[in-house]
């Protein structure tokens, strides 16, 4: 250890006779809890409610014969999430060290994951597809970045199509999309839907036309003084008295307006914040150059005011993310949900620890991933 170790442990560990005392307790109380927790999860926990059940967790009742065209989605997003890193991030260049340690973690997971042979093939090809994007995003930036929203839009309805069949494919009913599955294309069209009416809110919240003005306010104060439970249940019963006796809406899309209509208020009040960190100067200086106020919002005041807020913006889609268990109780299995149906099994009564923190395990990987583009990308940003 360097001498400029030991002088950080001295200065904040051990400087004085009871911060030396606290630390050694502190010590003694991690190793007993760590020592506790290797123990459980090594001799008593029994993984096997998740090896068994792994399929369940990842798709739900997904027909199997159909698993190809989840493969070929997660191709899909994932290539396209590689490109996109590579064209944010592509000038800090692969190193060895970097290239080693994506194939170790393929590697582990190819090894670890109970899958079959054509699983662990799509999961190959995908790895590579990932390293294939994110070289290409890197290496040409400039002729893919005025196309990555196009392809970004175009691969949505695609997704929906090979998810949902229909045109030549074998329809799969809304019923059988459970599990993770659920969860990440609830809280992707949410997110994608919610953010534009979130910027239109905040807009018009800080709009001049009374009407407008006012409208946004009650909208927002409205919704955000009822929780999240309290509109998905008003979406699931309130909303098709709405609509036509002819129409019955889907289960799965009256839960994504009750998301989107809840986020959105949230999002418009975190755009806002942003929208007031740009002086008053540059909007004044961009109509005297002869842009019209709609050029000026485009411009000038959301690139500034979206900068500002990224962290909040993303705080607001990890919530999103994590709202999405709520759906249980509505009656969609979502994450939760075919967790709570996979307790009920009789040969996996009381298994609770290994099933919950299987599940938040999975929640983490995804919000601390999400942190961390927000991270680089405001990094990014900022030079």
């Amino acid at each position: 250890m360097t001498n400029d170790k030991l002088t950080w442990l001295r200065k904040n560990l051990f400087s004085t006779w009871y911060n030396s005392l606290l630390t050694v307790a502190c010590l003694v109380l991690l190793f007993w809890a760590v020592r506790g927790i290797i123990t459980w999860a090594t001799t008593q926990a029994q993984w096997a409610v998740i090896q068994v059940n792994l399929p369940l967790f990842l798709v739900g009742r997904f027909p199997q014969t159909l698993y190809w065209r989840i493969w070929i989605v997660l191709a899909i997003a994932l290539t396209l999430a590689a490109i996109t890193l590579g064209v944010f991030f592509g000038k800090q260049q692969l190193t060895k060290r970097g290239i080693a340690l994506f194939a170790f973690i393929i590697g582990v997971v190819l090894v670890v994951l109970p899958l079959d042979f054509t699983s662990r093939l799509w999961l190959l090809l995908i790895a590579v597809l990932l390293f294939v994007g994110f070289w290409l995003g890197g290496k040409f930036t400039k002729v893919v970045t005025p196309w990555l929203s196009l392809l970004w839009l175009l691969s949505f309805p695609i997704i929906l199509w090979l998810i949902g069949g229909g045109f030549g494919l074998q329809p799969v009913s809304t019923n059988l999309w459970n599990g993770l599955l659920l969860t990440l294309l609830m809280a992707a069209v949410s997110i994608v839907l919610s953010f534009p009416i979130g910027v239109l809110l905040a807009l018009g919240r800080t709009s001049t036309l009374p009407v407008v003005r006012w409208f946004s306010i009650l909208y927002i104060e409205i919704v955000r003084g009822v929780p999240l439970i309290g509109i998905l249940f008003l979406a699931q019963v309130m909303l098709p008295l709405f609509l036509s006796a002819d129409v019955r809406l889907d289960r799965v899309l009256r839960a994504i307006a009750g998301l989107v209509l809840f986020s959105a208020a949230y999002m418009a009040e975190n755009v806002r914040g942003g929208l007031q960190s740009v002086p008053r100067g540059q909007i004044e200086a961009a109509k005297a150059l002869g842009l019209n106020t709609a050029l000026v919002i485009l411009l000038i005041v959301l690139p500034q005011a979206l900068r500002t807020v990224i962290p909040a913006i993303v705080g607001q889609f990890i919530g999103l993310f994590k709202d999405t268990s709520l759906l249980s109780l509505v009656g969609l299995v979502e994450l939760t949900g075919i967790a709570r149906s996979i307790l009920a099994q009789p040969q996996f009564i009381g298994r609770y620890a290994e099933v919950y923190l299987f599940i938040g395990f999975i929640y983490w990987v995804f919000c601390y991933s999400m942190s961390l583009a927000s991270r680089r990308l405001e990094r990014q940003l900022s030079n």
